[in-house]
């Protein structure tokens, strides 16, 4: 899978779960990208922010060593870039 076909994968699942009120991440991956998510979008989409961020933290209460810091979900190419998640996550959110 290309890294713009991955990114557009997750920015899905960020979708669906900051929708969700159960949602949870399913692996490494998604849980880092929604912690990641849940911080560039913070202050202007709060209540999506903390459903992302309460997906991911359950995932580490159960996997802590998994738990990247955000340079490294870039380099692997989960993320294309800050910037780039925080406009697709906005417009996302703006649209719902």
């Amino acid at each position: 899978m290309r890294s713009r076909d991955v990114e557009a994968a997750l920015l899905s699942r960020c979708a669906t779960v900051a929708r969700e009120r159960t949602g949870s991440a399913l692996d490494q991956r998604e849980a880092n990208v929604f912690r990641l998510a849940a911080m560039v979008v913070q202050s202007s989409f709060p209540r999506e922010a903390a459903r992302l961020m309460q997906a991911s933290e359950d995932y580490f209460a159960a996997h802590p060593s998994e738990r990247l810091p955000a340079h490294d979900v870039v380099t692997r190419g989960w993320v294309t870039s800050l910037p780039r998640l925080h406009g697709r996550l906005s417009q996302t959110f703006r649209y719902q």
